[in-house]
């Protein structure tokens, strides 16, 4: 079952989350009290069912996606990431659709704020993938609960407009087909 992302995930859906990943490999979950505190901090509620994960199976794993170093424990980034200042993921997460800055001839990819804000803003980090790649997964605003990619070239809804939530990025990964195929 598909959960949406205020909807406490179901039995199967959490049996398959702890399934997917090896115990020997997890983080600790936090427990609901930790996230809620995590939440209030930053001024958001996570989406199901990665809030549930994170506080009753695992925080983070270093065996599974992303390819880089596994799931990253919630609010950590991988030594890859770049340093833009703060991290919001209360903001409004500033995209609703693909942006490849890369094509876009209006943009300077070294002084755009709207670059610095899709890093930034609305979001939290799954994980890196080929060093400059990113999986985050949307905190707010309409494409709230999906999984994207932010790369230094641009950032988009994976694996396209109909975009993965944290269980279907979970279930691709588990099923060994490759992120692309």
């Amino acid at each position: 079952m598909t959960t949406t992302p205020d909807q406490r995930p179901d039995e199967a859906t959490l049996d398959f989350l702890g399934s997917a990943f090896a115990p020997e490999w997890r983080e600790p979950a936090l427990g609901h009290e930790a996230v809620a505190a995590w939440e209030s901090e930053n001024k958001v509620t996570l989406p199901e069912p990665y809030r549930t994960f994170v506080a009753e199976i695992s925080n983070g794993c270093s065996l599974g996606p992303a390819e880089d170093g596994g799931l990253q424990p919630l609010g950590w980034l991988p030594a890859s990431w770049p340093d833009l200042g703060l991290r919001q993921p209360g903001e409004p997460f500033p995209l609703e659709a693909s942006w490849p800055w890369e094509d876009d001839e209006r943009v300077d990819p070294e002084e755009d704020p709207r670059i610095d804000a899709v890093y930034t803003q609305g979001s939290i980090v799954l994980g890196s993938e080929d060093g400059q790649s990113f999986w985050v997964l949307v905190t707010t605003g309409p494409r709230r609960g999906e999984g994207w990619m932010v790369s230094d070239v641009g950032a988009g809804p994976v694996p396209g407009d109909d975009a993965w939530g944290f269980e279907q990025w979970v279930q691709r990964w588990h099923s060994g087909d490759g992120w692309w195929d």
